[in-house]
């Protein structure tokens, strides 16, 4: 975002959400940064008196489809990808996401082909958004790669050294296993409201399976390769088996994004990598194909990170309801939607509020347990 400037903000009369509590007192941040931590009570000259809300760091989000939403708001609809860039951006700032990768498909399945267009689209939006200075968070790539699509290394080939790639994860939704280990529930998700016959599911299967037995293992190996010597996190998708998680470890993964199962979740502990799931899983209580609880992971201690998926408002709400939930402090709830993912991504200058680090920065009020977000700063800007 073009015009941040190298100014002074302060802020008073907050509780300040830090990695280890919350503290009541003020902040001062200059030239985007954060400088230090005052305690309450000291007055400081032109700073913005919060009035008791909490002043919390911008969340970064590691897995979002957001993107793809704006692309096609309805099915056949098509909006333009400079307008779709820019609601996207509109939507995850105002949710208080200041740093976004935003997850875009190399390869389609299921029949999905329009995914192929939006990622060209995603890839022309981003650059024409960045090179204006029209972007209100931080954007960074996320390519999940469709290891069973029979061109997904040609189409990753010409993308691995674009600038904004961030983070990797390689995907395989074939039926009867994974995110899919349930057939009926394959079945009634893919039956396009009913207009698909059970002959046709059965040959779709069928295909499906025939393209991981012909394509899974050696586009894993061909897009390896292509990762060697590349600054990027690598991630695993839908793990459902040990066996799942020691193939990602094998590969240098070092997430395993939305484990279906509990003992997946527990393997990926057990090879160091860190968990991610849905913040829409979190806040409905559940699954929508029928996997692992994100708040059961929450509570057993395995999960690290909340993605927002596809809807961005989950990413804040998600940290009140794992207070509640799980018994966690609002320190700990808070680390999951900032600091962790922040690491996890390799993002080692934001993600907390403490001197040195970004002045990325929610002013947040409370509707009994529920937040809505007040103002929130990228960089010391104000940017919703």
């Amino acid at each position: 975002m073009r015009g941040f400037m190298s100014k002074r903000l302060a802020f008073e009369n907050a509780r300040i959400v830090t990695a280890d509590a919350v503290v009541e007192g003020g902040l001062i941040a200059d030239d985007g940064v954060i400088q230090e931590m005052t305690p309450i009570g000291r007055p400081l000259d032109d700073a913005i008196d919060v009035d008791g809300d909490l002043l919390m760091p911008g969340l970064v989000e590691l897995h979002t489809d957001n993107l793809e939403r704006q692309f096609q708001p309805r099915p056949g609809v098509r909006w333009p990808p400079d307008a779709a860039m820019l609601a996207h951006d509109q939507q995850v700032c105002s949710a208080g996401i200041t740093t976004v990768c935003d997850a875009v498909a190399v390869g389609f399945h299921e029949g999905k082909r329009e995914r192929t267009e939006f990622l060209q689209r995603s890839i022309d939006a981003l650059a024409h958004a960045t090179e204006a200075g029209a972007l209100k968070a931080d954007h960074h790539l996320h390519l999940r790669c469709e290891i069973t699509s029979p061109h997904v290394v040609e189409m990753f080939e010409p993308l691995k050294d674009h600038p904004s790639l961030r983070v990797v994860s390689f995907m395989d939704h074939t039926p009867g296993q994974r995110q899919w280990h349930d057939l009926g529930k394959y079945r009634a998700f893919h039956s396009a409201g009913g207009n698909r016959s059970e002959a046709e599911l059965d040959a779709l299967i069928e295909k499906r399976l025939a393209e991981q037995k012909r394509y899974g293992e050696e586009h894993r190996k061909a897009l390896r390769t292509r990762l060697e010597g590349l600054k990027v996190t690598l991630a695993s998708h839908d793990d459902t088996t040990v066996e799942h998680v020691k193939e990602a470890a094998r590969d240098g993964m070092t997430i395993s994004e939305f484990p279906t199962t509990k003992d997946a979740a527990i393997a990926a502990h057990a090879h160091n990598m860190k968990t991610i799931m849905g913040a829409p899983n979190l806040i409905i209580g559940h699954s929508h194909s029928g996997n692992v609880a994100a708040i059961d992971l929450a509570r057993s201690g395995h999960l690290d990170a909340l993605s927002s998926d596809y809807v961005p408002a989950s990413l804040l709400h998600s940290v009140f309801r794992l207070t509640e939930q799980a018994d966690l402090s609002l320190s700990e709830a808070t680390a999951k939607v900032s600091l962790n993912p922040a690491l996890m991504a390799g993002f080692e200058d934001r993600g907390e509020l403490a001197p040195g680090k970004r002045a990325d920065l929610l002013r947040v009020r409370l509707v009994g347990n529920t937040p809505s977000i007040m103002a929130v700063w990228r960089q010391g800007e104000r940017v919703a």
